[in-house]
């Protein structure tokens, strides 16, 4: 269940950041992979739908076979079986650029599982609800944890 004392979620705009190369350590130079991450509602399939690019610290973006190294295990293996449903790329709706997007087309169905009969679209907190679940889920895949705080946890 969503923690109600947390505020409602909240659309707002993602200022741009000037991306610096990185620091020099002694022995190899590590570069760090930078992701950007975005929710977007996909009216066709009625879900939330999580965007993604990745890129190196000059701004050159990263090939899929360079992000499944970036993948928690589990995730990797899933996307060998079902590489071209799993995660797909396409043109940001917004944006106008591809961006990969991790498939929507099992959400409903895994949503409704999830969530059960508990949750009605008459509860107050239903969309809180829904997206701290749906995002407990889908962030796993690209190893993005969601936080104990976000959730009540009911002993």
């Amino acid at each position: 269940m969503f923690n109600p004392s947390f505020p409602p979620w909240l659309w707002i705009p993602c200022p741009k950041y000037h991306l610096s190369s990185s620091h020099k350590v002694e022995g190899p130079e590590y570069e760090a992979n930078h992701y950007d991450f975005h929710i977007v509602y996909s009216p066709s399939y009625r879900v939330p739908v999580l965007y993604f690019r990745s890129y190196y610290s000059d701004g050159q973006p990263l090939s899929l076979s360079e992000i499944e190294k970036d993948l928690p295990g589990y995730s990797a293996e899933l996307l060998l079986e079902s590489k071209w449903t799993f995660i797909t790329q396409e043109e940001h709706p917004y944006l106008n650029r591809p961006w990969y997007k991790l498939h929507p087309c099992g959400t409903r169905d895994w949503m409704k599982l999830l969530l059960s009969d508990t949750y009605t679209s008459s509860n107050k907190n239903f969309i809180e609800q829904y997206l701290v679940s749906w995002f407990s889920v889908v962030g796993q895949v690209v190893g993005l944890k969601t936080s104990l705080e976000m959730l009540n946890i009911v002993g």
